[in-house]
C-alpha cells in the first residue's frame, strides 16, 4: 500500500512540474500578444543561427523582445547569438523569428531548449523553418553550402518529451516516420533551382557537445549514415512535431570532416565559414516562407 501511495505521489509531483510548463508558457504567449496588434500572430517560426543573422535586418518588426523580458525564457550564453525574439513580416507573410537558440552544452535541460518553441506553437506559427551550423561528413560537400536536412538521428541522449506528457500539446508517442514535411522539403528543392543555388541533401545527426568530433566519432557517425553533424536542432524538431506543426530544416556547411585526416579547426572559423552561407540560406527561407 506504501509503494502505491508512493507512486501516486511521485506521478501528482512529475504532473505538477508539466503543468507548471505549460502555465509558463501561456504566460510568455501572454507577455507577447500584450506587444503585438490585435489579432496578429505568426503564421510560421524561424531560427535565424550562425550565418543567418543578416536576414534579421530584412524583417519589417512589430516587436523586438529580448529574451530577458520574455517570461520564463533561458538565456542565450552564445556569443555570436543576439538573443531576441523578432516578430513582423518577412517575404509578405507574419513570423517570428528567434535570434539565438539554447544547447544542452550550456548546461540546459531539453525542456528548456525547446521552450521557444513550444511558446511560439501557442501563439500561432503552424510551420517551422530550423536552421544552424552543421559539420559536413560527406567528403563530397563543401564548406560555405546548404544541406537540406531530410532525416536525423538524436545522439545528445535527451529527449524533451520525457516525463509526463501534456495532452493540450500532443500525444504521448508521436509518430517520426515523416519528421521532416515533404511539402517544404519540395519547396525548398523548387527555391534552389530557381534562385540557382546548390542545395545538399542529407541526415543531421545532433550530439549533445561542446567537444567536437574525433576521428574515431566521426568515422562512426559516417558509418550510421549521417551526413553532417551539429549540436542543436533536433530537440526543437521533436518538439515542434509533438505539437503537429509543419517542419524543415537548414544547416550551413561549416567544415567537412575526414576522419583520415582530421584538421584542428577553432570556432572562429567555423562561424566564418558558417557566415558564407548566409546569402543562400537567406534567399532558400525567404522564398520558402513566400510559399508557406
Amino acid at each position: 500500500m506504501l509503494k502505491n501511495l508512493s507512486q501516486i505521489i511521485t506521478a501528482m509531483i512529475f504532473r505538477g512540474i508539466a503543468m507548471e510548463a505549460l502555465v509558463r508558457a501561456e504566460r510568455a504567449v501572454r507577455h507577447l500578444r500584450s506587444r503585438l496588434p490585435k489579432n496578429w500572430q505568426p503564421q510560421a517560426a524561424v531560427t535565424l543561427g550562425t550565418g543567418l543573422s543578416g536576414l534579421a535586418e530584412e524583417i519589417e518588426p512589430f516587436a523586438v523582445v529580448p529574451y530577458a523580458e520574455i517570461p520564463g525564457f533561458p538565456l542565450s550564453t552564445v556569443e555570436s547569438h543576439a538573443g531576441e525574439l523578432i516578430l513582423g513580416n518577412l517575404a509578405g507573410r507574419p513570423v517570428a523569428a528567434l535570434a539565438g537558440r539554447f544547447h544542452l552544452y550550456e548546461g540546459y535541460s531539453a525542456q528548456e531548449v525547446v521552450f521557444p518553441v513550444r511558446v511560439l506553437a501557442l501563439l500561432g506559427a503552424q510551420a517551422f523553418i530550423f536552421s544552424n551550423a552543421a559539420g559536413g561528413l560527406d567528403l563530397g560537400m563543401a564548406p560555405g553550402r546548404v544541406m537540406l536536412v531530410r532525416d536525423h538521428i538524436n545522439l545528445t541522449g535527451r529527449n524533451p518529451l520525457r516525463g509526463p506528457n501534456l495532452d493540450q500539446w500532443g500525444e504521448r508517442f508521436p509518430d517520426m516516420s515523416r519528421t521532416y514535411d515533404p511539402g517544404l522539403m519540395d519547396l525548398a528543392r523548387r527555391v534552389a533551382r530557381q534562385e540557382g543555388i546548390i542545395l545538399y541533401e542529407g541526415v543531421y545527426v545532433s550530439v549533445m557537445g561542446p567537444s567536437l568530433e574525433t576521428p574515431a566519432e566521426t568515422r562512426m557517425l559516417r558509418n550510421m549514415g549521417a551526413d553532417a553533424v551539429g549540436m542543436s536542432t533536433v530537440l526543437e524538431v521533436i518538439a515542434a512535431r509533438h505539437m503537429g506543426r509543419r517542419v524543415a530544416a537548414l544547416s550551413a556547411i561549416a567544415n567537412v570532416n575526414d576522419p583520415d585526416d582530421m584538421e584542428a579547426i577553432a570556432l572562429e572559423a567555423i562561424i566564418d565559414n558558417a557566415a558564407r552561407s548566409g546569402a543562400d540560406l537567406a534567399r532558400l527561407m525567404k522564398g520558402m516562407l513566400a510559399g508557406v
